[in-house]
């Protein structure tokens, strides 16, 4: 009896325990993922002997603002293309795709627009209004009765042959699109490999030396401070060159996540232990934002994606920036320094003096 009542002591003092521990495990849960996050052993997002909050102080660094303006236009244009909006802002645009910027996006866009969606809805309205026919005539009120036959030669051919010249109408521009999305990059094409950690994203650009930018969520103040949208807003942004061809490999450090865009029609699982790979090409300049896709933990919501698609030239200077390389270097000054000598030649003063640093450069 007494150990009975001892037991019972116990179980309800660790119930009252458990109790006071929920309300702050749930504001943890809460609570907006912050720039420092423990990183998984093997990762390369910190130097050895670095404090723990570096990151943190890393996005208040000059070298680390961004290179577009999220407030700013191109082109005539918001710089920021790619991001969800909400039913207030626009109902349809809200239930439908987001408006793409790469010849895969457009294509894929086109089959759903006037290819998937015109055959739905047709189907749809072909069986509504079978229904709604045999329901009038056939209805008990009118006393008709409907016909016993069980077997049609015409009948059963048109019901096979119809559904089977549908399906091959959607197979044919199917596979062309599957083929065109999964089309294997030319060897010349950047190489980025972007890594899923939890909970947060690593960037190594693989053909500049290796570097890896970590980028984490911004807070709502820090993203509301550079006119981003919170949740979507991230410290560091994937910067990435307009116009070429990039060999995007995702991977995953611990868990399985996934790497997406919607606006760039990019999405490709991270799986640890595999390399999966993708090309991506990106049309204009602009800031476009994906999210993890796949449930990764706690904070699976806090894992936004920044791409930063800027033009060559200035991908180049970016890239010098962190300390990366392009292998060619000495072959690109050499050919803006002839490019110079052939104008300061045809008498452009400008041009000379243009020779004059691009030999410097050279050297």
């Amino acid at each position: 009896m007494a150990f009975a009542k001892l037991a019972t002591t116990v179980r309800a003092a660790a119930f009252a325990l458990a109790l006071a521990a929920v309300p702050g495990a749930v504001a943890a849960q809460d609570e907006p993922v912050q720039t420092q996050v423990e990183e998984p052993a093997g990762a390369t997002a910190r130097a050895e002997g670095e404090p723990a909050d570096s990151q943190a102080a890393a996005a208040l660094e000059p070298d680390n603002a961004p290179l577009i303006d999220a407030r700013s236009t191109i082109n005539g244009e918001p710089a920021i293309k790619g991001q969800p909006v909400s039913a207030e802002e626009d109902l349809i645009g809200s239930m439908s795709f987001q408006p793409q910027h790469n010849a895969i996006g457009e294509q894929a866009i086109f089959m759903h627009d006037y290819i998937l969606l015109p055959i739905i809805v047709a189907i749809s309205l072909f069986v509504l209004g079978l229904l709604l026919f045999v329901i009038v005539k056939y209805r008990r009120r009118a006393g008709r009765e409907p016909s016993k036959t069980s077997h049609n030669t015409l009948v059963e051919v048109i019901w096979t042959l119809v559904p089977a010249l549908i399906l091959v109408g959607i197979a044919i521009p199917s596979i062309s699109l599957l083929a065109n999305q999964y089309e294997t990059p030319p060897e010349d094409a950047i190489t980025i490999k972007a890594t899923g950690y939890q909970w947060y994203w690593g960037y190594t650009y693989v053909d500049n030396g290796g570097f890896e930018v970590i980028s984490n969520m911004l807070d709502a103040d820090e993203a509301e401070a550079r006119g981003e949208p919170h949740q979507l807003a991230a410290d560091n942004r994937l910067v990435l060159p307009v116009g070429v061809p990039i060999r995007m490999q995702i991977i995953g450090a611990d868990v399985i996540h996934s790497f997406a865009v919607p606006s760039l029609w990019f999405k490709m699982d991270a799986v640890p232990g595999r390399l999966n790979e993708k090309m991506l090409t990106i049309d204009e300049p602009g800031i476009y934002y994906g999210q993890c896709m796949e449930l990764c933990g706690a904070r699976h919501a806090y894992m936004p994606i920044a791409v930063e698609a800027v033009p060559m030239d200035q991908f180049r200077a970016w890239v010098a920036s962190k300390g990366g390389t392009f292998g060619d270097e000495e072959t690109v000054a050499e050919e803006d320094a002839q490019s110079a000598e052939d104008a300061a030649e045809a008498g452009d003063t400008e041009a000379a003096e243009e020779a004059v640093e691009a030999e410097a450069a050279a050297e």
